[in-house]
């Protein structure tokens, strides 16, 4: 029997606030253990929560950036449950009027090749972060860090449209480039900024009926989130190939071993006893929110790649690379603005670029080279000023010590010979001085040619250029 996946996220996003979601207390990443948990956080007796303005907004934005229904009010909950990493012994979340409701998500397919999918989005409502369970700072015991406590998140569920580990990756990572764009959350992966449970079952193929499902928690990483639904997806089918049933329950991935493991049974909606926060009154969502939500729309992730492939000419691969993250884009859109060809942009971003800053472990925001200085150094390659290798020296000498193009290419001597009368004489030379070289190409060895450009360069101490150099040789022999 053959069997089909189905799978649905919950993509958890750390909203980029500068202040926790109910207690306005400042929040940064790698402090010291316990030194940022508050007292609203903890839910100790005489304090009252109020609600972040700001993980408001973000939360609209997105909503407006999937086209998703927005609650004309919004309420939140109490979501109980207890939890060494939970302090209050409650969750404030939101259940029955999520700030979010039904949206959609586009994705290029799988292979780059296909039509975009669209993912249905179920909702997405804001809740508060729990603490953190360290379960290696001390042998046999279990630490509790309460700083991540009342961070403020936007949950993300997903409708059960992916199919397959590939997709669910996929998806994950169209959601990160989205909350990046949006500049709603760094999406910081390591950090714990984003994170994902994976909800999956399976089915007989050509059958409608959903399986029993489990949850895999708390996946860190796009890799992660493959690996992991592949081994559970695996699990399953043998568990009713062998004629079990498939439990539901909450499984953690190892991922040393590769697999997933059994963490607790599965709760209900039944079993957090939900009922309305009454310490928080509900949020009436009015025109100038939504006015101010909707001036944060930049332009989005498909959109862009879709500019790129259709008006700039990128392969569909470059326009993924690049769109995908929003300081690489800004950089890329800026050097086209300053009058470079999109094509070599996109090869030097992520090419030249790309390697230097990783050599430096610097941010493309922090990059020493201006977009304008960039598309200054494409244009002196597209007018045959310098060689491409040449170039990566210029840009080199740009990043440490800053200066002119034109400058550093002069002061370097890295200027092409151009002449085209000095040249012919040059490549007349090498002709003469390689008659067996100059016989074999005539002969059909084409190869031979290359080795002609290179005594060229060689002579000209690499200041030809190779493709003007390489037509010379060719009128010259009389060879195609």
């Amino acid at each position: 029997m053959q069997f089909e996946s189905v799978i649905g996220l919950e993509i958890h996003v750390q909203l980029a606030t500068a202040s926790k979601i109910f207690s306005g207390a400042a929040t940064a990443y790698g402090a010291a253990p316990n030194t940022q948990a508050c007292p609203v956080d903890l839910g100790l007796p005489g304090v009252l929560p109020v609600v972040n303005r700001e993980a408001i907004r973000m939360a609209l934005t997105f909503g407006l950036a999937i086209d998703g229904e927005i609650a004309p009010a919004c309420r939140f909950d109490r979501k109980n449950y207890f939890y060494p990493d939970l302090p209050k012994g409650y969750q404030i979340s939101q259940f029955e009027q999520p700030i979010v409701g039904r949206g959609t998500v586009t994705m290029d397919s799988v292979d780059g090749d296909g039509e975009p999918r669209a993912i249905g989005i179920t909702r997405a409502h804001l809740e508060e972060d729990a603490g953190k369970s360290v379960h290696d700072a001390f042998a046999g015991l279990t630490g509790i860090d309460l700083n991540r406590a009342g961070t403020p998140l936007l949950e993300v569920v997903s409708d059960p449209d992916l199919r397959t580990p590939e997709e669910a990756a996929a998806f994950f990572r169209e959601m990160h480039a989205l909350v990046r764009a949006l500049r709603i959350s760094d999406g910081n992966l390591n950090e714990g900024s984003m994170r994902c449970d994976a909800n999956v079952s399976v089915r007989p193929v050509g059958t409608s009926e959903l399986g029993e499902r489990t949850e895999i928690k708390n996946l860190n990483s796009f890799r992660f989130v493959e690996r992991a639904l592949r081994h559970e997806i695996e699990r399953q089918i043998d568990v009713l190939e062998a004629g079990g049933a498939v439990q539901r329950e909450t499984r953690l991935y190892d991922a040393e071993r590769d697999e997933t493991r059994p963490m607790r049974g599965k709760e209900l909606s039944d079993d957090y006893r939900y009922f309305p926060d009454p310490d928080l009154l509900p949020v009436r969502i009015t025109s100038e929110m939504m006015e101010e939500a909707r001036a944060h729309l930049p332009e989005l992730p498909s959109s862009k790649r879709a500019r790129y492939v259709d008006d700039l000419g990128l392969s569909q691969y470059a326009a993924r690379a690049l769109a995908n993250d929003p300081d690489t884009a800004g950089y890329f859109d800026a050097t086209v603005e300053a009058g470079a060809n999109a094509r070599q942009a996109a090869n030097w971003v992520m090419d030249h670029v790309a390697a230097t800053l990783h050599r430096h472990e610097t941010d493309i925001s922090q990059c020493p080279v201006s977009p304008g200085r960039l598309a200054q150094l494409i244009a002196r390659i597209e007018d045959g000023s310098i060689s491409n290798t040449a170039a990566k020296t210029v840009f080199d000498a740009l990043w440490e010590e800053g200066g002119d193009v034109d400058g550093i290419i002069d002061a370097k001597g890295l200027r092409q010979m151009r002449d085209p009368d000095e040249l012919a004489r040059i490549v007349a030379q090498v002709i003469e001085g390689n008659p067996d070289q100059v016989a074999d190409l005539k002969a059909g060895q084409t190869k031979i040619l290359g080795f002609l450009v290179g005594q060229v360069m060689r002579a000209t101490r690499g200041k030809a250029d190779p493709r003007q150099v390489n037509a010379l040789l060719k009128e010259a022999l009389g060879v195609g």
